[in-house]
Parts: C-alpha cells; structure tokens; sequence
C-alpha cells in the first residue's frame, strides 16, 4: 500500500479550511501542518492535533512536508511557494497564481531553477464538464473554432460589499469572477491572442466595476465574447448552472456556447449541435447530450496533486499555464483603460519588464 502524504495548509482562511475539508477526506494525504498567523488558525490547529506555524518558514524550519497547499492571501502567494519549493516542497498554489504577471514571473523562474513542481489552483479544469468539453474541441469534434460566448451574470447580495475592499478597484468581477472563466476558455479552446474591454459602475455606483463587456481573438483566429455582471439575478454563469458548489442552488442555465465549423456545443450541459450528412439550415439539427461521471473538483484537484508529488502525472496546470491565464485578466483591465485592443503577451512582456 503507498504510504499517505503529508501535506501542509499555508493559509486558513475560506478557502484554505476548503482544501482542510479534502484533506480530511482523502485517501492519499494527511494534514501535516497549519501555517497561518492568526488565533483562528492556531485554535484550529489545536482542535486537530496537528503542528501550528506562524508562516511557512517556522513549519520548514521545523518539517519538510512531501507538499504544501498555499491558500494565503494573493499577495503570499510567490513568496510562499518560493519558501516550499527552495526547500524541495512541491506547492499548490490557489488561484491567482499572483498579485501580478511580474510577480508570477518569479514563480515560474524559481519552479525552473529548482525543479520542483508547482500546481496551479485552477480547480475547474478538474470538473469533468470541463475535460469533456475539451476534449470534443481539441479532438476537431466541433471542427475548426469560430466563435465563443461566455456569461457570467449572477447577483451579489449587497452585505457581499460591506467589506470594504470588494468596493475598491481590483475588486470586482473582472479580476475576482472572470479569471474562472478565462482559464476555462483556455483550457477548452486555446490561446487567447488579444482582448478588448469596456467596463461599467452605473447600476451600484462604487469605485470598482460591476458590469463588463468583453470581445477575445484566440491565437487561431477565433473570436469570443464575454459579459460579466454581479448586478443581476441570472442562472446565466457557472456558479449557477454547473452544480458545481452546493453553496449555489443550481438554476437550469448556460454559460458557455462554443461554435464550431462543423458543430457547436453548450456548458454545463454539453449539448453537442451537429449536422448529419447535408449541412445548411434548412437541414435537421441532432443534439446529442455528453454523458459525464460527476467528480468533485477540488478533490479530484487534490488526488492530481498527490500524483504530481509521487511523479506519476505531470501537473495539469503548470506555474508558466497558470501565468498566462493571469496575464490574459491583466490585459483585460488594460484594455478597458486604454480604450482599444491590447496583446496578451505584448502587455505580459511589459508587465514583467
């Protein structure tokens, strides 16, 4: 029997008790430590028996766990996994990768000196949804790509922005929702090449953005749309049409229609468009439904990173995949300032310059 990993939890917020929750349920790791300055995090140490560090670099001075789950607040993230994988710990790293591309740039160059590897926390590739849909796009089961349309339009509650941050640029659903939806869209379709972006604060009226409109040409000549509002009651995104999260009461929606030369298909509910034998739109459409077996994510996520750790997959989101992703958010933001369109890479060169 291969002996159960030991895994350390950087970060014991929201999000850090989430992965707590998968590694208390998994059969592949343990929790080895609980590294997050705050008395709620020391309690919750104690509650569990398990060690307690201020930081990461108290619980490596101390263990050299077979990985670490970093789970810290965005601007942690690099300075974390640095401190893991200097130390020969693989990292997971939460999504965003980073503050910044400059920032995620350091990840990537000390994964590449180091060797050690590092797993993007972009649990969303993990839902077999996703896996599915790419492999019907990437297999030409929809031909060439001509054309995506990605919602998320949903309603934050208004006690949602008593927090005083959420009211603030950086803050909104371009930068804190849509990266989701973005490393989805490269997951399933590729390279988005340059963006375009106009962004809005007429219906709340705070400093950061609650509506946006979007336009992507992927790196094979295909175009996109994306419409990102928080403002509205909507099944229309996700959260809400996936299932995904049981904290969302699923609503019978779509968020992603990607078009095809030779068909088209709909997320969540894999509706496969196609013609059989004469194609024109005179002609019979058939729909055929993708079956897919339902996988918890950030389990799943979990279980690959166990892998990842013992060498037997290679990570699925790797720190440079990661960094693009974050890249394509950032040349988002700039395009909608600037007025006009704007190449990832060129920006992603500028902004790590």
């Amino acid at each position: 029997m291969t002996a159960r990993l030991a895994i350390a939890l950087v970060g014991a917020g929201l999000i850090g008790r989430a992965h707590l929750a998968r590694l208390d349920a998994s059969a592949d790791c343990d929790c080895a430590a609980i590294c997050d300055p705050s008395d709620g995090a020391k309690a919750l140490a104690a509650e569990r028996g398990k060690p307690w560090f201020p930081s990461q670099r108290e619980m490596l001075a101390a263990m050299t766990p077979d990985g670490a789950i970093i789970a810290t607040p965005n601007a942690l993230h690099v300075p974390g996994a640095i401190d893991c994988l200097e130390a020969g710990v693989p990292v997971l790293v939460e999504k965003p990768l980073a503050e910044s591309v400059a920032s995620a740039q350091r990840l990537v160059e000390a994964q590449a000196r180091t060797g050690v590897p590092v797993l993007g926390g972009h649990h969303r590739r993990h839902n077999p949804i996703v896996k599915a849909a790419r492999k019907l796009v990437q297999e030409g089961g929809i031909g060439r790509l001509v054309a995506v349309n990605a919602l998320f339009l949903i309603r934050k509650p208004d006690d949602y922005f008593d927090v005083a941050w959420r009211r603030e640029a950086g803050g909104g659903p371009v930068l804190i929702n849509l990266i989701h939806d973005i490393d989805n869209l490269r997951f399933i379709c590729g390279e988005i090449g340059s963006v375009q972006a106009m962004t809005s604060n007429a219906t709340r009226g705070f400093a950061v953005e609650d509506t946006a409109a979007l336009i992507f040409r992927f790196a094979d000549g295909a175009l996109g749309t994306a419409t990102v509002s928080d403002t509205t009651p909507s099944p229309w995104s996700w959260e809400l049409s996936s299932g995904e999260n049981p904290a969302y009461p699923q609503r019978d929606g779509h968020c992603y229609l990607i078009a095809g030369s030779e068909g088209s298909l709909s997320l969540p509910k894999l509706e496969h468009w196609r013609y059989e034998g004469r194609q024109g739109w005179w002609e019979p459409l058939l729909r055929e439904s993708l079956a897919v077996t339902p996988v918890e994510p950030l389990a799943e996520q979990l279980r690959h990173f166990c892998a990842v750790i013992r060498g037997t997959e290679t990570p699925i989101t790797t720190a440079t995949d990661a960094a693009r992703t974050l890249a394509v958010v950032e040349a988002v933001g700039e395009a909608a300032r600037r007025g006009g369109p704007v190449n990832v890479a060129q920006q992603a060169r500028d902004e790590a310059a």
